[in-house]
């Protein structure tokens, strides 16, 4: 197996205060580790997740057996999307595609993992044709089409459609305090012992309407104080807050909804502890993060970028993923037309945890793939 080496790459300055280390904030910097093939540079891949470590992702090792060098790279915001502006993070995915092209490859196509998925179309949307000027707060990005050289290629798995649909699908509108945790209206709690599994169909049409309603809500709120932030003197821009309850989507519990081979509960376990707990999806986020990420104001999501590209994509589904489903399948097969092709990875878990025989099935797809590219 190729030797791990690592990728030191300087980024462009975000905004004030985006991150705590002076030294990062005087000299932006994101890293990489990744196994470069002998012979020729012909093609390299991305994985890259807007919050999460990927410098140890699965596929590095398996892409690079297969004549594929694999760059797991973080963002500037790697562990922390309290202030992630994913205007900030494609500016970050392309400092990575720069440093692969300057390197010597041929092709570089990019790995849309998880919630890598909409972050990846998000940026070759944006490098095909920039049209993410301004923050949804209203600042400008300062992006240049320099920022985002085009790719050749993506290819997706266990592919999330975005934050803004995520958190619109997970939300919990059983909370009738947005300053108190433990604030539940029963008639509304997927994890009331009164609501069975499986739900009933007026249960869940009301479920749906007030997690759209709680998500207005809150994000009204972010609109109306940025505007009172910025329109008072000696005020500052943004400020943080916290989420409470992020992780009730009916189909952790009943399977017969939106069916595939996946378990009950989360990919993170239990899902009503994860609903409650300190740490979880969106919990601690600032104003302008909200609106970036987890909005409806959001420039991010996965399919709508993906249906303004032009590129080859791949989409692998791993059918026993319990927060990727059928439908998410076909709104990524929909938007991508023609130029995309479905490779179902039967019985895959959302991180193929416990299950190395289906790794190398995930790796022969992909490379396939990059190979014919």
């Amino acid at each position: 197996m190729p030797e791990l080496q690592l990728a030191i790459i300087d980024v462009k300055p975000g905004a004030a205060m985006e991150s705590q280390s002076g030294l990062q904030m005087l000299r932006p910097r994101i890293y990489g580790a990744f196994r470069a093939p002998q012979g020729p540079k012909r093609i390299a891949a991305i994985v890259m997740h807007p919050t999460s470590n990927f410098m140890g992702h699965y596929l590095i090792g398996p892409l690079a057996e297969r004549g594929i060098c694999c760059m797991g790279l973080n963002s500037r915001y790697v562990g922390n999307d309290t202030v992630l502006l994913m205007e900030r993070a494609i500016q970050d995915l392309g400092a990575g595609v720069q440093y692969l092209r300057a390197a010597g490859y041929e092709k570089v196509f990019l790995v849309g993992n998880s919630g890598g998925a909409a972050l990846s179309a998000f940026y070759q949307a944006q490098a095909e044709k920039l049209t993410a000027t301004h923050l949804p707060d209203g600042d400008p990005t300062h992006l240049h089409p320099s920022d985002l050289p085009p790719v050749d290629g993506i290819a997706l798995c266990a592919a999330h459609l975005g934050r803004t649909r995520l958190m619109r699908d997970w939300i919990d509108p059983s909370v009738t305090d947005e300053h108190d945790p433990l604030s539940v209206n029963p008639e509304l709690d997927m994890y009331d012992p009164r609501h069975c599994v499986p739900y009933d169909p007026d249960f869940l049409a009301h479920f749906g309407a007030a997690q759209k309603a709680r998500l207005d809500r809150i994000e009204q709120w972010c609109v109306d104080r940025l505007a009172l932030l910025r329109s008072t003197p000696g005020a500052p821009r943004d400020q943080t807050f916290v989420v409470n309850r992020t992780h009730a989507d009916p189909r952790c519990m009943d399977l017969s909804l939106d069916a595939n081979d996946r378990l009950p509960g989360s990919v993170w376990g239990d899902a009503r502890q994860v609903n409650y707990s300190a740490n979880a999806m969106g919990r601690t986020t600032s104003l302008t993060a909200f609106l970036s990420q987890w909005s409806s104001r959001s420039q991010a999501d996965g399919p709508a970028n993906l249906a303004r590209t032009t590129c080859p994509t791949l989409l692998l589904t791993y059918t026993g993923d319990q927060s990727t489903f059928p439908s998410t399948r076909d709104a990524w097969m929909a938007a991508g037309g023609a130029r995309i092709r479905n490779v179902d990875i039967v019985g895959g878990n959302h991180y193929l945890a416990g299950q190395p025989e289906l790794i190398p099935k995930a790796a022969d797809a992909i490379a396939e793939f990059a190979h014919a590219l």
